[in-house]
C-alpha cells in the first residue's frame, strides 16, 4: 500500500510504516525512467506519493481519484504520475461509473459499482492524444469474488469498446492498464478482459508480475497493459515500438531483506510493467 512513510533514511525495527526516505528515492528513480506511470493502491494519506513527487521535481505532476469508500474499496485511490515535459494532461479526467442497467455489475440503482472505481485520464504527446484507463480489480479467492472480478473485467472491457466505437468520444486512443488480479493467461478472468478485442503485447505474455515468482512462487498475470489492435477499434495514432517489459527491481534493491513481506513493506510485491510508444 502506498500511503504513509517513516521520515528517516533508514527505518528502525519499531518504525511503522517500514517504507522510508531511501525507499521513496528508489521508487522515484524507477518512475523517472518513464513518461506516464499508473500507481496502484495509493491510500487516503498521500505522504509517500507527495514525497516521491518532491524527489522527482517540478517537471512532474500527478492526478488521483478520491478514496473509494467501503470494505471492498480498501481506502484506495488510483494515481497517474507524469513527466510534463513528455506528456501533458489534455483535458479529460474522470472516474468510471456504469449505468444502472449494466449487466453483471449493477444489481440495482447505485447498489453495486466497481469495488474500486476505475480512472480515465487523457494525455497529449505532441499532436497525439491518448486516454489511459486504470483499474484495480476486486481481489479474492472465493467463487463469488472471482465471479464479481470477472464481471468487473468484462464491464471495463465493454466500456473501452464503447468509447473506441464512438466517433464523438474525447479521443479513441485507449490503453487499459492496472492490477486486474488475473491468475493466468487464458483463464476466465483473462478472457473477460480480452472479450471485446483488447490485447496485451506479446512481450508481456511471460514476464513475472509478482516478486514471489523470483523465489519459486507461481507466475501470476495480475497486471496488464492492453489496447485494441485489430479492426475499427485499432485507432492508436501512437506507434507501439514492439518493446515492453518489467522492472526487476529486486535484483538491485533491498538485498538485505529477509523475506518478500519485507520487500513489500518497503517497495512493493509487484514488478512494474512498461510499454514503449512513439509518435506516428
Amino acid at each position: 500500500m502506498f500511503g504513509d512513510l517513516t521520515e528517516k533514511w533508514v527505518s528502525g525495527p519499531g518504525d511503522e510504516p517500514k517504507r522510508n526516505l531511501s525507499d521513496a528515492c528508489a521508487i522515484a528513480e524507477i518512475v523517472s525512467r518513464f513518461d506516464v506511470c499508473a500507481i496502484q493502491e495509493t491510500r487516503r494519506k498521500l505522504t509517500a506519493l507527495q514525497t516521491v513527487m518532491k524527489i522527482l521535481g517540478d517537471d512532474w505532476a500527478y492526478v488521483v481519484t478520491d478514496v473509494t469508500e467501503g470494505g471492498p474499496g480498501n481506502g484506495e485511490r488510483l494515481a497517474f504520475v507524469h513527466d510534463r515535459r513528455r506528456a501533458r494532461s489534455s483535458g479529460l479526467v474522470g472516474e468510471i461509473v456504469l449505468p444502472a442497467n449494466a449487466n453483471g455489475v449493477v444489481i440495482g440503482p447505485l447498489d453495486r459499482q466497481f469495488a474500486r472505481t476505475p480512472y480515465a485520464v487523457s494525455f497529449s504527446a505532441g499532436a497525439n492524444a491518448f486516454t489511459l484507463v486504470t483499474l484495480h480489480a476486486l481481489y479474492g479467492a472465493s467463487k463469488a469474488d472471482k465471479e464479481r472480478r470477472r464481471d468487473e473485467l468484462a464491464a471495463i472491457a465493454q466500456w473501452l469498446a464503447d468509447r473506441a466505437d464512438d466517433p464523438d468520444a474525447f479521443n479513441r486512443n485507449l490503453i487499459a492498464l492496472g492490477d486486474f488480479n488475473i491468475d493466468r493467461d487464458g483463464d476466465p478472468l483473462y478472457e473477460a478482459l480480452t472479450s471485446t478485442g483488447l490485447a496485451a503485447p506479446p512481450q508481456l505474455q511471460d514476464v513475472p508480475r509478482n516478486i514471489t515468482y523470483a523465489d519459486g512462487g507461481p507466475k501470476k498475470h495480475y497486471d496488464q497493459i492492453a489496447w485494441f489492435t485489430k479492426g475499427n477499434r485499432a485507432k492508436l495514432t501512437l506507434r507501439y515500438d514492439d518493446t515492453a517489459g518489467y522492472v526487476e527491481w529486486t535484483k538491485y534493491l533491498l538485498q538485505h531483506a529477509r523475506s518478500d513481506a519485507q520487500r513489500k513493506a518497503h517497495i512493493s510485491d509487484h514488478y512494474p510493467l512498461w510499454a514503449a510508444f512513439s509518435r506516428s
